[in-house]
């Protein structure tokens, strides 16, 4: 989920700008977890199963990130935040990393004083309208109330590509994305925007959802990703190369069922990831297995992204641009060396 309306909170959190604790990994050690902020529940990306334990494709980054310095995937605490809290929850220090759908911004970026770490999921704001009103397009949307959650992008973008479109829309808006959804199946509103993973998400927990269609028209880029604090550029880089090794990992072919056996490969570069020749972890400040164990314990990316959201989910989501950029998508990321 996107955010503009965010003045108050970048007055606020920029006061705070450049505290960031310069032994963030000193202190997760300490206490023995890493605290991760992720939204307050969005199928398949991050949400408490029927017994409690949070799961899901930006869970998992976390749990990569905890394999990565603990050997143990389940050294995280979870801490839910909406649109509104995210931005303040991790200025403040109350999380470490912020892993829910949060889009890449140059103003987040700079002025909140955070440090995107890269994309793990690239999107674009869609539409999605019940099968029974007829609509193919979001351009046969002219006139139509629109729900949307408050303190996002989204209102933004929906407003330029409205004006640009020569139509008209009443706006209604609420705080959290169950709100949303909520407001959409009692027909509050003809219309849910939001980022297109979302409403694959939302709709794969109606209970109709075959009777709801995600219109084709994606306004917008965003970049999806985790997040740290400006200030800590050992904690930054950790984070930033273990969502690399997932995605690295992938193109070699490493998966988590072959970690082991690919130990003794003479490729050099495979040697180098999983830390059997060279000195990456110690680079990172962390043990040499700290790539195999994230591989090993988590997945690859591709394995992590067919678990929560592809063909055999409620979600069937397509790589598309997510694919790897040997295989006709963009996801890219720089040789471990």
């Amino acid at each position: 989920m996107k955010k503009t309306g965010f003045i108050a909170v970048a007055t606020a959190v920029t006061l705070l700008a450049g505290t960031a604790s310069a032994a963030t990994l000193d202190d997760v050690r300490a206490k023995g977890f890493i605290q991760c902020g992720v939204t307050t529940g969005l199928a398949g990306f991050a949400a408490p199963n029927d017994k409690g334990v949070w799961e899901g494709f930006d869970v998992d980054i976390c749990r990569a990130m905890s394999s990565a310095i603990f050997g143990d995937p389940d050294k995280v605490k979870y801490t839910p935040t909406t649109a509104k809290e995210r931005f303040t929850a991790l200025q403040s220090g109350e999380i470490d990393v912020l892993a829910r759908n949060t889009t890449w911004t140059l103003s987040r970026d700079v002025n909140l004083g955070f440090e995107f770490v890269g994309v793990n999921y690239y999107d674009g704001q869609g539409f999605m309208v019940k099968k029974s009103l007829g609509v193919k397009s979001a351009k046969e949307l002219d006139g139509a109330r629109v729900c949307i959650q408050s303190g996002t992008t989204t209102e933004l973008n929906l407003a330029d590509y409205f004006a640009a479109n020569g139509m008209k829309y009443d706006s209604v808006l609420f705080d959290t994305s169950d709100e949303v959804r909520e407001a959409y199946i009692k027909d509050t509103c003809d219309v849910y925007t939001t980022d297109q993973s979302g409403l694959y998400s939302q709709r794969s927990v109606l209970a109709d959802p075959e009777n709801h269609v995600v219109l084709p028209e994606i306004i917008s880029k965003e970049p999806l990703g985790p997040l740290v604090r400006h200030g800590d550029n050992a904690w930054g880089d950790i984070a930033r190369w273990t969502l690399n090794a997932l995605i690295i990992a992938e193109e070699l072919g490493i998966n988590s069922s072959n970690v082991d056996e690919m130990k003794s490969s003479k490729n050099p570069e495979i040697a180098r990831l999983l830390g059997t020749s060279g000195d990456l972890g110690s680079q990172l400040g962390l043990g040499p297995e700290w790539a195999a164990n994230a591989i090993k314990q988590v997945g690859n990316y591709g394995e992590i992204f067919e678990k929560h959201l592809g063909a055999g989910t409620p979600l069937n989501i397509a790589r598309g641009l997510n694919q790897l950029w040997s295989k006709g998508g963009i996801l890219y990321a720089p040789p471990a060396r």
